[in-house]
C-alpha cells in the first residue's frame, strides 16, 4: 500500500536568514526509521514523490529542494555560494534543525546532491546510518563527465555553456532524463514533476541553470577537498550506478567504491536517473539500508 501525497505535506522550511527550503515531510507515528532525499539537476523534490509514497508506510520521509531549484530560496552570491561546501552546510542545519535522529537516517543523494552529503559525512560520521549515493563526481576526474559538464568545471567554455543551457529550457527538460539510452529503455516522467521543474525554473534573477553553473564553479576545489580527506569518511556508504549513465560514467562509481570499500550496484540497462527509470529500485535501496 502506499500513500496519496497531497499538498499538506509540503511545505517551507526556514533554515537561517536567506534561505528557506521547500520541503516534503511524510510522517509514521510508528517509523522505523526516517529517509532524506536528496536531488540532482534539473530536478526538485517531485522527483521523489512515487517513491516517498511507496516508503511512508515503513518511514519517516523527507524531501527538498535545494536553494536555487524548485521552490526553495535563491540568495545572491555573495549570500551563498552555491558551491557543494555550501549544501553540505544546509544539510547539516536541515536535519539539526528538524531533530531527525541520524542513528535511524538513511541518507539517498543522487547527482549533485551526493557530494555535499559526502562532505557532511566527513566532518559528521555519525550523520546517518546510511548513505547511499551514486551517478555523480567525487573527485576531480572529467574524462568521466559528459563533454559539456567538463566545460562548466573551467575554462572559457563556462559562461558560453551557461548561457547555451539558459536559452535551452525546454530542451533539457524534454530530453536530460533519457538522453543516451536507447529507446526501449525511454521512460517518461509525470506531468506535474515536469510542471513543477518548469515552474520553479527561474525565480526573481537566478535560474536553475545559473545555480548549477555556481555550483560547478567551486566543484573542483570541492572535490580535492573530499578526495584528499577519504580517510575520515567513516559512515557506512552504499554506491548505486547505472550502466548506461551518459553524463557521468560507471567508472567513476567503480573507483569511488573502491577507495572507500563501499558496496557498488551498477544497474544494467539504467542510465543517470534510476529513481526515476526504475523507482521500485530505488525503494529496495532503501529498505534494504534497514535491515
Amino acid at each position: 500500500m502506499s500513500h496519496r501525497i497531497n499538498d499538506s505535506a509540503i511545505d517551507f522550511f526556514q533554515i537561517n536568514e536567506d534561505i528557506a527550503l521547500r520541503r516534503m515531510v511524510l510522517r509514521n507515528p510508528g517509523r522505523k526509521g526516517t529517509v532524506l532525499f536528496l536531488h540532482g539537476f534539473p530536478e526538485t523534490l517531485y522527483a521523489w514523490k512515487d517513491i516517498a509514497a511507496a516508503l511512508a508506510d515503513d518511514y519517516d520521509v523527507h524531501a527538498f529542494d535545494w536553494p536555487g531549484y524548485g521552490l526553495s530560496s535563491r540568495p545572491a552570491v555573495d549570500r551563498f555560494s552555491y558551491s557543494p561546501k555550501d549544501y553540505a552546510h544546509i544539510l547539516d542545519q536541515y536535519i539539526v534543525k528538524t531533530g531527525i535522529d541520524t542513528s535511524r537516517l538513511t541518507i539517498y543523494a543522487t547527482d549533485i546532491g551526493a557530494l555535499p552529503a559526502l562532505l557532511l559525512a566527513v566532518e559528521k560520521p555519525d550523520i546517518a546510518r546510511t548513505i547511499i549515493v551514486g551517478d555523480f563526481a567525487p573527485f576531480d576526474r572529467p574524462q568521466f563527465m559528459y563533454e559539456s559538464l567538463q566545460g562548466l568545471k573551467a575554462g572559457p567554455a563556462m559562461d558560453q555553456i551557461r548561457a547555451n543551457m539558459n536559452r535551452n529550457r525546454d530542451e533539457i527538460l524534454a530530453n536530460t532524463f533519457t538522453r543516451g539510452l536507447p529507446k526501449e529503455a525511454q521512460f517518461e516522467v509525470t506531468e506535474e514533476f515536469r510542471d513543477d521543474m518548469s515552474r520553479g525554473w527561474s525565480q526573481g534573477a537566478m535560474t536553475t541553470v545559473d545555480a548549477f553553473s555556481h555550483y560547478y564553479s567551486y566543484f573542483t576545489r570541492d572535490q580535492d577537498r573530499f578526495e584528499s580527506q577519504l580517510a575520515r569518511l567513516k559512515t557506512p556508504v552504499k554506491v548505486v550506478w547505472g550502466e548506461k549513465d551518459l553524463y557521468i560514467k560507471k567508472e567513476m562509481g567503480a573507483e569511488f567504491a573502491e577507495r572507500v570499500h563501499a558496496e557498488l550496484a551498477i544497474l544494467p540497462g539504467i542510465g543517470h536517473f534510476p529513481h526515476l527509470q526504475d523507482p521500485k529500485q530505488t525503494v529496495d535501496e532503501v529498505r534494504a539500508s534497514f535491515r
